[in-house]
């Protein structure tokens, strides 16, 4: 019998497929296993070009987080993390300014053990090991405590996550558990799955992801449903579009099969002040 890997927690049933550590090979990475890479195989074959999807989705996170932090932002909250790879959030923020500071939040086990072994000696940076859906538990941790002040703007940031909660678990009034303590000049990026430009691939593509018995399932929202999910905030130019059309710095960030530019759409909301006339 084979030993487990020594990075791999205990708890961790690697038979179980995690989409977090599927995404982590769809980007190249090595922190996943057979069931994660079977599931992989099976979507980039619904949908080739997924790989280059991925990087996508990656190279916008960069051009965010810099986007924020030229707009004044100096402390992020990425859910959702993932397992790191290159160019996070706190390497991208503090190359920008070394004060930023970054939570990570993720609920997957071998996601945080290589966070916080990526985040030894930063002490501008730490990740939550906690579920999405619980805010008020993230929001009340001791990292985000220490790290984060409510009373200053945050770049709240929600990439490839919200297709993953199903409308009866109300991801708009999710989103807003997290918004209601972001003051305004807050920050909120929003990279999520559509199904406007794709047709049987993409449904061949969610079906394996069903077969696969991940506790992960996608669900698809048009550009009109991801856009009211930024109730509260006014979308920045040029507003919700196909990730690798938002501020590309190059040809770097965008796919060159045009249908994976638009399989995820991506924008960034800034938070407001109420109008009180």
């Amino acid at each position: 019998m084979t030993r487990q890997q020594e990075w791999v927690p205990p708890s961790v049933d690697v038979s179980v497929p995690s989409m977090a550590r599927t995404y982590d090979f769809m980007l190249g990475g090595g922190h996943n296993f057979a069931a994660d890479r079977a599931v992989g195989d099976q979507i980039e074959r619904a949908m080739p070009g997924l790989r280059t999807a991925a990087r996508v989705n990656r190279q916008f996170l960069g051009r965010v987080v810099r986007f924020m932090v030229g707009r004044g932002i100096r402390q992020f909250l990425d859910v959702g993390s993932g397992i790191p790879t290159v160019a996070n959030v706190h390497e991208v923020a503090q190359a920008e300014k070394a004060d930023c500071r970054v939570v990570y939040v993720d609920r997957d086990p071998v996601a945080v053990a290589h966070s916080e072994l990526m985040l030894t000696g930063n002490d501008r940076a730490a990740v939550v090991h906690a579920d999405m859906r619980d805010p008020e538990a993230i929001l009340a941790s001791p990292e985000a405590r220490r790290l984060l002040d409510f009373d200053e703007p945050v770049g709240l940031l929600m990439l490839l996550m919200l297709h993953w909660v199903p409308d009866d678990s109300d991801p708009a009034g999710l989103l807003a558990r997290y918004s209601s303590v972001l003051v305004p000049g807050s920050y909120l990026a929003i990279s999520h799955v559509s199904g406007d430009h794709q047709g049987a691939e993409l449904a061949e593509a969610t079906d394996a992801i069903k077969r696969s018995k991940s506790p992960d399932q996608v669900n698809l929202r048009t550009h009109a449903q991801i856009t009211a999910l930024f109730d509260g905030f006014e979308l920045v130019e040029p507003g919700l579009v196909g990730c690798g059309e938002w501020r590309p710095h190059g040809p770097a960030d965008i796919a060159d099969e045009p249908g994976m530019n638009m399989l995820v759409y991506a924008g960034v909301g800034h938070k407001k002040a109420l109008d009180r006339a």
